[in-house]
């Protein structure tokens, strides 16, 4: 009888992760292919999409995005018929002459993103925080939106 170590396997020796790898290149050709003037790397699709949580309670909704490493004169605010839009601009560092990029992950340039509201808000009394990277929105619900108790009376 032989005692063989036991050792972790490797990627090598599991062929379904690889047919998922191939998935994920057949899907991305799919939807490269049917637009072959707009690839990833077009300016129509470049750019980046801040990641964002939407909250409800009983009086107001709150929005916060996560927008690093902006400043707050390059972040627009909007309200009108029920979507509130962010949107703006997160400009790049200025690059050291001297020194070759190794990798860049970070995404630099123009962003919107726009969520439906689910019920109508009091647009005079909305108000938006930005600190630490983080814009916080909130957006009272109009009166006609809040959730009303109703007595019932006895005969």
């Amino acid at each position: 009888m032989n005692i063989v170590k036991w050792q972790t396997p490797t990627l090598a020796n599991w062929p379904s992760l690889g047919r998922l790898s191939d998935l994920r290149d057949e899907i991305d050709r799919f939807f490269d292919s049917p637009f072959p003037g707009l690839t990833r790397t077009s300016d129509l699709l470049a750019g980046w999409t801040p990641a964002l949580d939407v909250y409800e309670d009983k009086d107001s909704y709150t929005v916060k995005a996560e927008l690093p490493g902006m400043k707050k004169e390059d972040i627009e605010v909007s309200l009108h018929e029920g979507l509130l839009s962010i949107s703006g601009e997160r400009k790049s560092e200025a690059k050291k002459e001297d020194a070759e990029v190794y990798r860049s992950e970070r995404f630099v340039g123009r962003f919107q993103r726009t969520v439906t509201l689910p019920a109508p808000v009091t647009a005079d009394k909305v108000k938006a925080a930005y600190k630490d990277g983080i814009l916080t929105i909130t957006l009272p619900k109009s009166e006609e939106a809040k959730p009303k108790q109703i007595n019932v009376s006895v005969n």
